[in-house]
């Protein structure tokens, strides 16, 4: 499902206009974003968690030229699903 029939959807489901949604989505993930460069953990109930996690520098091959390379330290985005989300999926 892309952005847009996501938005279709919900507009749907809600009664609500797709632009109003469209922005309510996007208002969504500003505030998680500029929440996760904080270092902030967001948490929605029975839905899951974004938290950061940290990324040790480490050794690495080119597979292209089999050159070893140093991969630097970084900091990914982790989706930690919820016990509700869990359960309706199975």
């Amino acid at each position: 499902m892309k952005k847009q029939d996501f938005i279709k959807a919900v507009a749907a489901k809600a009664g609500l206009s797709q632009d109003a949604v469209a922005k309510s989505l996007t208002g969504m993930i500003d505030v998680i974003t500029k929440s996760l460069k904080k270092g902030e953990e967001v948490n929605v109930t029975g839905f899951g968690a974004w938290k950061v996690s940290s990324r040790a520098a480490r050794n690495g091959v080119n597979p292209k030229t089999g050159a070893k390379i140093q991969i630097p330290a970084m900091k990914t985005p982790v989706f930690r699903a919820g016990k509700t989300l869990k359960e309706s999926v199975r």
